[in-house]
């Protein structure tokens, strides 16, 4: 089956719609206050899913930009995050797996991160489409700082996902030509997109 690419347009779309993001979340996490260093967890191990083929294709960039040795490198520890993954889940465990793209504690495709993994740490909120409100607390170290500085979760600030999530959509749409309900919906953590490939029409 033939490869669906991320046109060039989209592709610098996309990168503005993370630049956006990168915007909103740096504010909120000074507000709350927020911050990473000297965490004790590491966020990399979390059992992250993605659900589109613009941000798989957006991964596959980033990736053929490595050398084949730095790439073949991650492609093994992305096996080998999918064997523990099974195993865990097969235990009855909630998998706590490092991500194949973790080296050394940073991030090898940085600039190509996924939405959910750009997002993650501090509260945010989204209206769905029918109009539901839903609201998440942020990490556990996020949720300590809110615990002791606010009366309530809701009076924390909080990132408003709604308009990221429409212009993604709408991104998803414009690259599947308008007929997302042909596709095969997405669900894969980053370890199980590397390990099946770029996406493909």
């Amino acid at each position: 089956m033939p490869e669906l690419t991320l046109p060039q347009e989209l592709a610098a779309e996309l990168a503005a719609l993370y630049s956006s993001l990168q915007l909103e979340y740096e504010q909120v996490a000074r507000q709350v206050p927020l911050t990473c260093a000297g965490c004790p967890d590491n966020c990399c191990d979390s059992l992250f899913f993605h659900h589109t083929h613009s941000e798989w294709a957006y991964l596959w960039q980033g990736l053929r930009q490595l050398d084949a040795p730095r790439r073949a490198g991650i492609v093994r520890r992305a096996e080998d995050a999918m064997r523990q993954c099974q195993a865990q889940l097969a235990a009855g465990q909630l998998p706590r797996v490092l991500c194949p793209l973790n080296e050394d504690g940073l991030c090898s495709l940085y600039a190509h991160r996924l939405l959910v993994c750009r997002m993650h740490g501090i509260p945010a909120t989204l209206t769905r489409p029918d109009g539901q409100h839903m609201r998440w607390p942020g990490c556990f170290r996020c949720q300590e700082t809110v615990r002791a500085q606010y009366s309530s979760e809701d009076a924390a600030p909080a990132m408003d996902r709604t308009q990221l999530f429409t212009r993604l959509a709408d991104l998803e749409n414009r690259l599947l030509g308008g007929s997302r309900q042909h596709f095969p919906k997405v669900k894969k953590t980053i370890a199980e997109m590397i390990i099946a490939g770029p996406p493909t029409v």
